[in-house]
């Protein structure tokens, strides 16, 4: 799977795969974001969802509190020390059907003990990407709302998938905001059946 230069990302953004684009690197007193030799540097927006365990609440995949978390809308973002926030990015992906995108967290956060996760982008998924990030350390920790987050980089794929994410019907497809785990139910009650 080769990676793709930012000639190609650039011609894709401009046929809508990532909105709104920004086709240099902006770096002048803000963590960079934008365009990049060969990949894109996202933003996070400045809307975030911060853990906390007031009501002690346990943290369940397949039947996640909104409780456990507090929604805030700043520009800056302080996660609790051993903590985590959800997020979202500026940016709304739609991915090719021949391509796969993987993110990875950008050096000034990692440096900081703040780390960002994000599953791979699958072929035809669209949406606002829910970051997730984890403060390591024993200290509160910022987070700046509007600046770069992480980097993805696209794969290209020796040849179309024979079922990308919207040919599945894919749970998080076309997310707009932060996006919390779902679980589909129709499958749980068919696993449960078998």
């Amino acid at each position: 799977m080769p990676i793709l230069p930012d000639t190609w990302i650039r011609e894709r953004a401009h046929q809508g795969m990532i909105e709104p684009f920004v086709e240099h690197q902006e770096k002048q007193g803000v963590i960079s974001y934008g365009l990049s030799s060969y990949g894109y540097d996202a933003r996070v927006s400045d809307e975030f969802k911060i853990f906390t365990n007031v009501d002690n609440d346990l943290v369940d995949p397949k039947n996640f509190s909104q409780s456990g978390f507090v929604d805030r809308q700043t520009n800056i973002c302080v996660i609790p020390p051993n903590s985590f926030v959800l997020a979202r990015t500026v940016e709304y992906f739609r991915i090719p059907r021949d391509v796969l995108v993987i993110c990875l967290g950008k050096s000034t956060y990692a440096r900081c003990g703040i780390i960002v996760n994000v599953t791979p982008l699958e072929p035809e998924w669209e949406g606002h990407v829910t970051l997730e990030f984890s403060n390591t350390t024993p200290l509160p920790a910022k987070i700046y709302a509007n600046e770069g987050a992480c980097q993805f980089l696209f794969l290209k794929g020796e040849s179309l998938c024979e079922v990308s994410y919207r040919d599945r019907h894919g749970k998080y497809m076309g997310q707009k905001g932060v996006t919390l785990p779902k679980i589909i139910e129709e499958n749980i009650k068919t696993r449960k059946a078998s």
